[in-house]
């Protein structure tokens, strides 16, 4: 496979890049979170570290998962669960904390490989539900073809279920993209901007609620 490594620690990158070798993948190394994002359109695989110098590597993989579905597993050395939950959320397959064994790696991407591919992110810069549009380039959205005002926050939330409709978003996922704190699960913000879009729009059903489970883009009545 091509395998693009995002990893800034030389010494490593170096390690990693011969064990990969030998198992017969072609390797590309990033050290910056720019470098990152330029070439992960052209590999199979990502392995992707998170403590970058130019970009939290977190963010690195929301970016990506905007665009791409390429399999990425998070090598890292933070072990705090909220952080590795985090990593899961924003769309990473697995998650490898340092030091690891090269056996243990090459294992993770083999069943990585074995589970699929996952849906692709939606591509189209407009997304319609019924008489709503969505433009998620220009961040406007119109219904009936009348602009509708949003606040910043409002837009985020929207265009986050926008980019894979049908899928389900935990309060948790919301909060930690839009908000940058996960831990926000406990206050009414997030369930104050969806009762905005609803209201906005004119359109309740727009954003479904999951008892339980989260959010997703629903209809347009």
């Amino acid at each position: 496979m091509r395998v693009l490594l995002v990893e800034d620690d030389d010494r490593l990158a170096a390690a990693l890049t011969t064990a990969l070798g030998r198992h017969g993948h072609q390797v590309t190394r990033a050290a910056l979170a720019v470098d990152a994002l330029r070439l992960a359109g052209g590999v199979d695989f990502v392995l992707l570290d998170l403590g970058l110098p130019d970009m939290d590597g977190l963010e690195v993989l929301r970016r990506l998962r905007r665009v791409s579905a390429v399999p990425l597993i998070v090598v890292t050395a933070r072990t705090e669960e909220r952080e590795v939950l985090r990593g899961l959320r924003s769309g990473a397959d697995d998650y490898l904390v340092k030091p690891f064994r090269t056996a243990e790696l090459m294992a993770r991407m083999e069943a990585v490989l074995r589970r699929g591919t996952r849906p692709m992110p939606v591509q189209d810069h407009v997304v319609a539900v019924g008489d709503v549009r969505i433009d998620l380039s220009r961040r406007q959205v119109t219904v009936g073809g009348v602009a509708v005002p949003l606040t910043k926050r409002e837009f985020d939330v929207l265009a986050l279920l926008a980019r894979q409709p049908g899928v389900v978003r935990s309060r948790e996922e919301i909060l930690d993209e839009v908000w940058g704190d996960p831990l926000l699960s406990a206050s009414r913000s997030l369930d104050v901007h969806v009762a905005g879009l609803r209201a906005k729009t004119g359109r309740p059903g727009l954003v479904q609620t999951l008892r339980g489970t989260g959010y997703r883009l629903g209809s347009a009545e």
